[in-house]
């Protein structure tokens, strides 16, 4: 009886203590109160960390109150700002288009007055040529009869119609007879690719008395004359004709 106790006791021991042994575990023994600490650490960090990732993020996402509201702030300002300096400009540039109006009505105002100045400048030029044209000349200081003198022609702006200018003067002598005949003017223009004479007034001229003519010392002649449409005028000859005779003529070419 004693063998097989022996080796039953042999058997539990190499259960216990041999390779099959089951395996041992050793546990360092903590007191409570150093747990508690150590949860309370880890849930405070984790707080924190949690607490700082969530201002992260809004921090990146644009969600922080206060610097939203300083920089909403700032915006405002720089709108306020920015419509002053829009108000100041728009009222530059009212004051600017008024001056601008200002100078273009002075410069248009001086334009008439330069275009007006030219006329009478003109106009005087003319009646300084008429009154020398009253001089009789030094060779033919004793010329006694009519003549032309300063017979001018130019477009009137009109197609087609065309304004003529002279000064006619009578040197009648002592005896200070009267002109009394007919003003003609012979136009030669180019039509139809060829040249060609008009003679006005015309056998078919609505009104023949606007060239009759009657002198006693001087006069200024004015008038107007029309050539047919694509006719081009290359000279026009004055004539003072008096019973059928040419007293007097004067050419100007074009």
């Amino acid at each position: 009886m004693a063998a097989p106790s022996a080796s039953l006791i042999l058997k539990r021991l190499r259960q216990r203590f041999g390779i099959n042994a089951p395996k041992l575990a050793i546990k360092t023994h903590l007191a409570w109160h150093w747990r508690a600490l150590a949860i309370v650490v880890a849930l405070s960090v984790s707080l924190g960390l949690a607490a700082w990732m969530y201002d992260a993020g809004r921090r990146i996402a644009g969600f922080q109150s206060d610097e939203s509201v300083r920089e909403i702030e700032s915006l405002r300002s720089q709108v306020m700002a920015l419509d002053v300096e829009l108000t100041k400009l728009r009222s530059l540039v009212s004051s600017g288009e008024s001056s601008l109006q200002i100078e273009r009505a002075t410069q248009k105002q001086l334009s008439q007055q330069v275009k007006t100045l030219e006329a009478e400048n003109a106009t005087l030029k003319e009646d300084v040529a008429f009154f020398e044209g009253l001089m009789p000349a030094s060779g033919a200081g004793n010329e006694v009869g009519v003549r032309i003198d300063h017979l001018k022609v130019q477009s009137d702006g009109v197609t087609g119609e065309y304004r003529y200018r002279m000064l006619v003067v009578n040197n009648a002598g002592r005896q200070s007879r009267e002109f009394k005949g007919e003003l003609q003017l012979l136009v030669k223009v180019f039509q139809a690719g060829k040249d060609a004479m008009i003679l006005y007034p015309s056998r078919t001229e609505s009104n023949p008395q606007r060239f009759r003519i009657e002198i006693k010392n001087f006069h200024r002649l004015e008038g107007v004359f029309t050539v047919p449409s694509g006719a081009l005028v290359k000279s026009v000859e004055a004539r003072l004709m008096q019973d059928g005779t040419i007293r007097a003529r004067q050419t100007v070419i074009l």
